[in-house]
C-alpha cells in the first residue's frame, strides 16, 4: 500500500513541492485565453494566497458571465509550474467547450493552495461534530487538528465573490455560481453548497476523497461527512450536484463510499435532473483523469440544453 500513502500524503498535504526562497513560484501561463492574477485579497487566520481569474476569448463581449470557482488552482493551467508536470488544462478544454457553443460562457476563479495547509482549509469543518462522542475523544491527529474550512469558504464569500462580482462581467446571481475541485477540494466543494446555498447554486465534486483522511484509518470520519450531508443538504430544486470518481489508485477506495452517497442524495429527493454520479473504469487520482473527463464535467455544469447530445 506505500503508492496509497505517497498518494495520500499529496492529497491532504500538498498538490506542490515545497519553493524554496531561491525557487520562487514560476508564472503561469494559458494557450488559450487570458489569465490574471490578483494578490491583494485575505482574511484574518487565513494564509495569503494568489488567486487567478481565467477570461475566455471574446471577454467580456458575451456577458453576462456564469463563474466558477475551483480550489488547487496552480494545477489547473500549466503543467511547467505543478509539481507532477500535470494538469487540468482548463483554458484549453472550457475555450473549445465555448467556442462549440457546448456550453455558456465561463470564467474561472482559481484560488491556489497551501501546500502544508491544505487538508485544514478543505476539510468539512462542521463534519467533525458528527463524530460519535467515543471517536471524538480518541488521541487521534486529526481531533487535534486546526480546521479552517468554514474560514476558508467565509474568505470566498465575503472576500473573493464580491471582489469578482463588481470588477468582472458577470452575473453574481447563486443561478450562475458554480464550485468546484477534484479530491479534498471536492469535499470543500460541496460543503461550499451545503452551507451557503444562497450563495451557490452547484457542486462539482471530482474524486471526492469521502474518506476525509487515511482510507485506511479507524476513525469514522467518512460515516461523520455523510451524517453531515444527510443533515444539511440543500432541498432539490435550485441545487444541482455532480459527483464522479475513478477506479485506479486512490480512487480505488471510493466506489462503496459514492454509492452509500448516492443513497443519502435518493433519498433527499434528487435524480437525474439535478444530480449525477459518473464512474470512469481505468481513471486514477491525477490531474491526466481528469483534464481526460473534463469535457463531461464542464457540459453538466454549463451544458446549452439545445446542443447537449
Amino acid at each position: 500500500m506505500d503508492i496509497y500513502k505517497t498518494l495520500l500524503f499529496g492529497i491532504l498535504f500538498s498538490l506542490i513541492p515545497p519553493c524554496t526562497a531561491e525557487e520562487p513560484p514560476k508564472e503561469v501561463q494559458v494557450s488559450a485565453g487570458k489569465l490574471e492574477t490578483l494578490s491583494s485579497l485575505t482574511q484574518e487566520g487565513l494564509a495569503e494566497r494568489p488567486i487567478h481569474v481565467w477570461l475566455p476569448d471574446q471577454y467580456p463581449t458575451q456577458k453576462p458571465y456564469a463563474v466558477l470557482y475551483m480550489h488547487d488552482g496552480q494545477m489547473l493551467f500549466d503543467s511547467k509550474t505543478t509539481w507532477n508536470g500535470q494538469e487540468w488544462g482548463m483554458d484549453e478544454v472550457a475555450s473549445r467547450l465555448i467556442a462549440e457553443k457546448k456550453v455558456r460562457p465561463f470564467i474561472v476563479v482559481a484560488i491556489d493552495n497551501i501546500e502544508t495547509l491544505r487538508h485544514g482549509d478543505y476539510f468539512p469543518q462542521k463534519a467533525r461534530s458528527f463524530l460519535p462522542k467515543e471517536a471524538s475523544q480518541v488521541q487521534h491527529p486529526f481531533n487535534q487538528a486546526e480546521l479552517r474550512g468554514d474560514l476558508y469558504l467565509q474568505f470566498l464569500v465575503t472576500k473573493v465573490k464580491p471582489y469578482i462580482d463588481s470588477h468582472y462581467a458577470v452575473s453574481g446571481d447563486p443561478s450562475d455560481t458554480f464550485i468546484a475541485g477534484a479530491s479534498m477540494g471536492g469535499l470543500i466543494s460541496l460543503y461550499a453548497v451545503t452551507e451557503y446555498p444562497e450563495v451557490f447554486s452547484t457542486a462539482a465534486a471530482i474524486s471526492t476523497h469521502w474518506p476525509g483522511i487515511n482510507p485506511d484509518d479507524k476513525l469514522p470520519i467518512a460515516k461523520a461527512i455523510r451524517d453531515y450531508l444527510e443533515a444539511n443538504l440543500p432541498k432539490p430544486g435550485s441545487h444541482r450536484f455532480y459527483f464522479d470518481h475513478g477506479t485506479e489508485t486512490l480512487d480505488a477506495y471510493y466506489p462503496p463510499l459514492q454509492r452509500t452517497v448516492d443513497k443519502i442524495m435518493r433519498q433527499k429527493g434528487y435524480s437525474s435532473s439535478n444530480w449525477q454520479t459518473q464512474v470512469f473504469e481505468g481513471h486514477a487520482h491525477d490531474e491526466k483523469s481528469w483534464n481526460s473527463r473534463l469535457d463531461e464535467i464542464l457540459i453538466f455544469l454549463f451544458g446549452n440544453p439545445q446542443t447537449d447530445a
